[in-house]
């Protein structure tokens, strides 16, 4: 299986780095404005217009949004008019099914008014409880019903605890295994270090989406720095072939044992 490495820059630099590293998605967010904070329409469209032939695929968030599907439906039809393959619609203020199905409904069909081939992305949090979010089950029912492409899980409180802390490995596998079960490719995020990466390469979701741990100082409100991106790339993407990853990476500064 190849699991996708998606990178979130916040500005055209950051991205030139990304794409340059040959970064399977290029996850355009703000991370002033949240965990998936939004970039105005104005940024998105610098960097597609100029980094579209590397042959490079975008995905965008659009914001972690409030339960109010009008806006966020708004927000998808805007979004996919700027070129993305992929856009994550952050459902911070859904509670409950009832509440994430209407929300992401919204976003699957605003997508669907402009393009047929960009993937509605749902994400939810695995960290839900410290802030009455919906839950994981609930979040993989909706999105399905809803007709999304990809569900995931961030995190949305960025206090140092990760996917690994919200989350049991259990949990996230059974995560991995309802979202596949659905018909939905899955991603995972959530203040994702180095040593987490084989952890997460065993569990096999579709794409693992990182920042931090290839920004300067392995803080995400620092710069992304090229050389990171690319050790990280080339050990995600060599991973399933252990003698060729202990290859790649030995001396890159990244975990080479299994950490579950």
């Amino acid at each position: 299986m190849c699991i996708k490495l998606l990178i979130s820059p916040i500005s055209v630099e950051e991205a030139r780095v990304v794409a340059s590293a040959g970064c399977d998605l290029i996850d355009i967010k703000n991370v002033a404005e949240g965990s998936l904070g939004a970039q105005p329409p104005w940024v998105i469209k610098q960097i597609v217009s100029e980094l579209s032939g590397t042959g490079a695929t975008f995905s965008v968030a659009l914001g972690d949004l409030p339960n109010k599907p009008g806006t966020a439906g708004l927000a998808a039809y805007g979004a996919a008019q700027l070129g993305v393959g992929y856009i994550k619609a952050g459902l911070y203020g859904a509670t409950n099914y009832d509440e994430a199905l209407a929300v992401m409904s919204a976003v699957v069909r605003s997508i669907r008014l402009v393009s047929g081939d960009i993937l509605a992305v749902a994400s939810g949090y695995a960290d839900y409880k410290r802030f009455g979010g919906v839950s994981c089950d609930e979040l993989v029912a909706a999105s399905a019903k809803a007709g999304a492409d990809v569900v995931m899980v961030d995190t949305a409180i960025k206090d140092g605890m990760n996917l690994f802390d919200a989350l049991t490995l259990e949990e996230i596998k059974d995560f991995i295994d309802a979202g596949h079960d659905a018909g939905m490719k899955v991603a995972l995020a959530g203040s994702i270090g180095l040593d987490h990466v084989d952890a997460l390469c065993e569990l096999a979701p579709d794409i693992i989406g990182v920042r931090g741990a290839v920004c300067d100082g392995l803080n995400r409100k620092n710069r992304i720095i090229g050389e990171k991106v690319a050790r990280l790339y080339s050990y995600v993407r060599s991973h399933a072939v252990p003698d060729k990853a202990f290859a790649v990476c030995g001396g890159a500064g990244l975990p080479l044992n299994p950490v579950i």
